[in-house]
């Protein structure tokens, strides 16, 4: 790839990254929203945001995916839950002892 095009594709995902997250920003901080639906919102331009990063930042398409890619994000994944899963965890334990 040239450099040319990298600087393009990361140019594009940074503007989608902005346009997903700034809106979002904006409905939070203004409370627009009803907290469900904000969640929901929220919820998916998060999701969105990581299809965004997987494509322009860290390079990762869906079409002809290498085995190592698909291992990287598998391991990520399970981190990530182990992470948030023992966070949760510790925090709920902490709750019972007060």
């Amino acid at each position: 790839m040239s450099v040319k095009k990298e600087r393009r594709s990361y140019l594009i995902g940074y503007v989608l990254a902005l346009i997903l997250t700034l809106p979002v920003l904006g409905l939070t901080a203004s409370g627009a929203l009803p907290r469900g639906t904000l969640l929901w919102v929220a919820g998916v331009a998060a999701v969105v945001q990581i299809a965004v990063h997987f494509r322009f930042f860290l390079h990762i398409r869906l079409k002809g995916q290498t085995r190592e890619d698909l291992h990287l994000i598998l391991f990520t994944t399970l981190i990530l839950a182990l992470m948030g899963g023992g966070t949760i965890w510790i925090m709920a334990d902490l709750a019972a002892r007060m």
